[in-house]
């Protein structure tokens, strides 16, 4: 018994811990300055931050713990459970904050796109997988056109929400899992040239919000309206200078001219708060991240988990890019948290579920089939 758990302690992965619990203890200290009030030091917002934290090391540490292959088979029949929550949000979904995006479970809401996020790489690879028992990067392009169709399903019962900024990270990270699982380059290339000659007949179909977002990405609206946010953002984080004002010092934050500050913009206060050199270190410990779990996962005795490696690594890095790039006016406003930092449990759930996930897939890197 003793042999067995001191096992288990010697192959977790401390490093990467070290580095998720870096990002958890940055959440804690801006969820807590961008929520603070005399009266009530330690809000609601923070409180659920922390527990959500805390249940997530459990998740992350359990999933680390189980056969990733079996996690992958339980999660291609687990999407369908998801492609149905997905419709029923639609349908029957909480409102919030302009969208109908939320399942109300009693105690807490549950984000159903957020689910997509986690188990869609499992459904494209355990697909790719039962055809024939494995595949190579010749892989005939024929075999991903069911999953192109259920990628493109996702993604309109995403939008529809409308959630267009999680809807494209559950696209694009769909994409990087099948090009890594032998999709030609080709196709990208392809399908690349039809959306530049489709984006008059998409323009259409968008929300005026969304229309109204990507004028203000290209210069145009007022500063006291459609502007507003990003403005705010950009004055937190060039206030910022190189040190910051100092933790709970940011002015934008304080008297809250900052909208949605513990969600989409907490990166605009880490700016204002702890400056360039606080922007950097978060930047890099996600550099570092991402490429010590490319690392990990890139030798796996099976092939088809590296796929799913790639696809449970993109969603995680390709939000914190859209985050990043957002708020400093790089990237139209889409509303993407940032993964382990920005308020949100569900968020929380699906990012230590994935990295516990990819843990799992590292385990593998010295079996054989």
């Amino acid at each position: 018994m003793l042999s067995g758990n001191y096992g288990r302690v010697r192959s977790f992965d401390w490093f990467a811990f070290l580095l998720i619990a870096t990002l958890s203890l940055i959440s804690l200290l801006f969820v807590y300055s961008t929520t603070h009030h005399a009266t009530a030091p330690y809000s609601i917002f923070f409180k659920k931050q922390c527990a959500g934290i805390l249940t997530g090391f459990g998740i992350y540490y359990g999933i680390s713990q189980l056969d990733a292959r079996s996690l992958m088979r339980w999660g291609f029949f687990a999407y369908f459970c998801v492609l149905a929550l997905l419709v029923f949000t639609i349908i029957k979904g909480v409102v919030g904050m302009g969208g109908q995006r939320w399942i109300d479970l009693f105690f807490f809401r549950v984000q159903t796109s957020e689910l997509a996020k986690l188990f869609f790489p499992a459904f494209a690879t355990y697909y790719l997988y039962a055809c024939d028992g494995g595949y190579t990067t010749s892989a005939s392009p024929q075999r991903f056109v069911p999953l192109l169709i259920t990628l493109a399903v996702s993604f309109v019962l995403i939008a529809k929400q409308p959630d267009l900024g999680t809807a494209l990270v559950v696209l694009f990270s769909g994409l990087i899992t099948f090009w890594v699982a032998g999709l030609p380059t080709r196709f990208f290339m392809y399908g690349f040239c039809v959306m530049l000659f489709a984006a008059p007949i998409l323009w259409p179909m968008l929300k005026d919000y969304q229309k109204q977002r990507i004028f203000v990405f290209l210069g145009y609206g007022s500063s006291n309206k459609e502007r507003y946010q990003i403005e705010q953002s950009l004055i937190a984080i060039g206030s910022g200078g190189i040190y910051g004002k100092g933790f709970m010092q940011g002015t934008q934050n304080r008297y809250q001219f900052l909208p949605e500050s513990r969600t989409d913009c907490i990166f605009s206060v880490i700016a204002e708060e702890l400056g360039f050199i606080g922007v950097v270190t978060v930047i890099l410990i996600y550099i570092i991240l991402a490429l010590y779990l490319f690392h990990q996962t890139a030798d796996v005795a099976f092939p088809y988990m590296q796929a799913l490696a790639a696809g449970l690594i993109a969603h995680i890095m390709i939000s914190a890019f859209i985050n990043m790039g957002m708020v400093m006016g790089l990237l139209p406003m889409v509303g993407i948290p940032l993964p382990l930092i920005s308020y949100g449990v569900s968020n929380v759930w699906i990012t230590y579920a994935s990295l516990g996930w990819l843990a799992s897939i590292a385990r593998q890197r010295t079996t054989r089939r």
